[in-house]
């Protein structure tokens, strides 16, 4: 169904059941899922957020200037990067690190043509360093690249099945969407994604499918077509 996807994963994820660090046995998984679906013929971008870390804008306050505070939070989706791609070629597939920012020899200087020549001879991108600009999330920077390599779509893994009219966490009776508009995800304040992201992609037409990416084989089960998540589309 998908020939190319920019993969979204937050940081939390990358933390496993506490949200924090680096959980070796998640990355295993989430790894294994990567691979299996570059075999299959996906070309996968993947763009990570930090806040398993740390996050900028919860340093507010804390001492932290929120300028500096999202320089940090960009540096540690850097290493949620390299942590990844490490468990990505341990399952036999090419996997290269891009930053936003100059950061050799830890990582190449993400230029989209370099990135789409890696998705094209089978391997996986990670795109670190958001957008390389303060005030602006990874979800943007997710937004903003999958324009840029001309992805099918925008996968946002989650740990939720979809997108819901709740959180289904704390309520029960949240009812789960299939689909649904921009510009209805605007309306009813459900927060798939920030604004910026949102008007990215909506003037950018790319569809957003959110699914829960801790289910084996979803991730598969997605691009071959079947009913997975929900679709957010322009």
């Amino acid at each position: 169904m998908y020939k190319r996807v920019l993969l979204k994963l937050s940081g939390e994820s990358l933390g496993g059941p506490v949200g924090k660090g680096l959980d070796t046995v998640w990355l295993e998984k989430y790894a294994k899922e990567i691979a299996a679906a570059a075999k299959a013929g996906l070309q996968i971008a993947i763009v990570n957020g930090g806040g398993n870390i740390f996050r900028g804008l919860q340093g507010v306050g804390k001492g932290f200037d929120r300028v500096d505070g999202d320089k940090m939070g960009m540096l540690a989706t850097v290493i949620n990067s390299l942590a990844l791609s490490m468990f990505i070629k341990a399952e036999g597939i090419e996997a290269v690190v891009f930053t936003s920012t100059p950061m050799e020899p830890y990582a190449k200087y993400y230029m989209r043509d370099d990135a789409v020549a890696v998705l094209e001879r089978g391997g996986v991108a990670l795109i670190a360093g958001g957008t390389g600009n303060p005030f602006f999330t990874t979800d943007s920077g997710a937004a903003l690249r999958a324009l840029e390599i001309g992805a099918d779509a925008l996968l946002k893994g989650t740990r939720v099945d979809g997108v819901y009219t709740a959180d289904p966490e704390k309520d029960p009776s949240a009812v789960k969407y299939d689909q649904l508009s921009f510009d209805e995800a605007i309306s009813k304040h459900l927060k798939v994604m920030d604004q910026t992201a949102y008007a990215l992609c909506s003037d950018g037409g790319m569809p957003i499918i959110v699914f829960d990416m801790n289910a084996t084989g979803n991730l598969t089960k997605l691009i071959a077509g079947e009913k997975v998540g929900t679709l957010v589309h322009p």
